[in-house]
């Protein structure tokens, strides 16, 4: 018999999509004027999206999220083989300069969205499997890496650095979570030192944007230009904002501002305030998903609810964090508000399968508290 789900959950996410729904408006209306002859444009097609991933939400909802096991395993495989074929000219869409789009009949889809939930659901299996032999190094931690590896090396190659490193994070708070060694994560840390010096040095605009974050003095005025605006935006709106519709920074200013950069009009049209308040929303799914992952009865429940929620907060993490100047620019949307029909859609199909988990009656204080908790 399954019980109630998460309300509470549920409720921000509503408030959330909402809230992305209005900014999506505002911070998009003037170009669509100017693009398409139509200030709605942006907006109609978010709201299409909202309505298909609650859809979805709601659908996931109804089912035991158990059945997701089976499926898992070919799952994965379909979401190695749309990254692969999304990387082949003729199939993947190519736009300033990154191959991370497949478009027909006016849709765009975009395969990275849907690989990290898939490599998340394997994941979760997987360790829920192997139980105390993820501590081992050869047996528990090398085939989720592995596993990982392939997912995040093609959307890399995208390139796509963002959506890479929001696994990445993932992947390993939920090995810590499934009780991997410290020491084991901090070996496979410093493994991969050495990649991110290579990005760098082959990577011009990864490294400008690095720079930029750390020396603005020394970075190209290039980019610079984005960060500067972004900045401008969130001092502009002060303490309350300029009110809601009235941010200057969109008027072709700011690039991308009802996409990777909706936080920055969020900022100056309803200030500081409103903005804290969009991070204390992302704080309730935090804590909600955490709950429910400590509460979960069995441990594919358990590492599930817990890897989605780091996928959804990691990357909200990430954005904010990118667009307060505080991490590089990474072309990546924040989760709920921003503009892009992938994103919303498999983010709301992450938080039905929280809610899924949510039903289920929980064992004696959960399968994480029963084998002694987090090491």
């Amino acid at each position: 018999m399954r019980g109630e789900y998460d309300k509470v959950l549920l409720t921000v996410t509503l408030i959330l999509v909402g809230v992305g729904i209005l900014m999506v408006y505002s911070a998009s209306a003037i170009r669509a004027q100017e693009q398409f002859g139509d200030p709605s444009f942006f907006l109609k097609r978010h709201v299409i999206w909202a309505a298909v991933g609650l859809a979805t939400l709601i659908g996931v909802l109804g089912q035991d999220y158990r059945q997701l096991q089976r499926w898992a395993p070919l799952l994965y495989l379909v979401a190695v083989l749309v990254l692969i074929l999304v990387l082949i000219p003729g199939i993947g869409t190519k736009v300033n300069g990154a191959r991370r789009w497949f478009r027909f009949a006016g849709l765009s889809f975009q395969p990275a969205e849907f690989a990290k939930f898939g490599l998340i659901l394997y994941l979760s299996r997987l360790l829920a499997r192997k139980g105390e032999r993820v501590r081992e190094f050869k047996d528990g931690l090398l085939p989720p890496v592995i596993l990982a590896v392939v997912v995040v090396g093609l959307i890399a190659l995208q390139p796509n650095y963002g959506t890479a490193l929001v696994i990445f994070a993932s992947v390993g708070a939920l090995l810590f979570v499934a009780g991997t060694r410290v020491s084991h994560l901090a070996l496979l840390g410093l493994g991969l030192a050495p990649l991110v010096g290579l990005l760098l040095a082959q990577a011009p605009h990864v490294r400008g944007r690095v720079l930029a974050m750390v020396d603005p003095s020394q970075a190209s005025p290039r980019f610079l230009y984005q960060l500067n605006q972004s900045q401008l935006a969130l001092g502009r709106g002060g303490s309350l904002g300029a009110g809601l519709g009235d941010g200057m920074q969109k008027l072709f200013y700011l690039p991308e501002p009802h996409t990777d950069f909706i936080f920055a009009i969020i900022g100056e049209e309803l200030g500081f305030a409103g903005a804290m308040g969009v991070l204390a929303l992302f704080v309730l799914i935090l804590w909600r998903g955490i709950r429910i992952g400590l509460k979960a009865s069995d441990p594919f429940g358990c590492y599930l609810a817990l890897g989605i929620t780091s996928l959804i907060v990691i990357q909200g993490v990430v954005n904010v964090g990118m667009v307060v100047g505080l991490l590089p620019t990474a072309g990546l949307p924040l989760p709920f508000l921003s503009f892009g029909g992938t994103s919303l859609v498999m983010t709301l199909f992450g938080v039905g399968i929280l809610l899924s988990v949510s039903r289920c009656p929980p064992a004696y204080q959960g399968y994480l508290r029963q084998r002694g908790g987090m090491r």
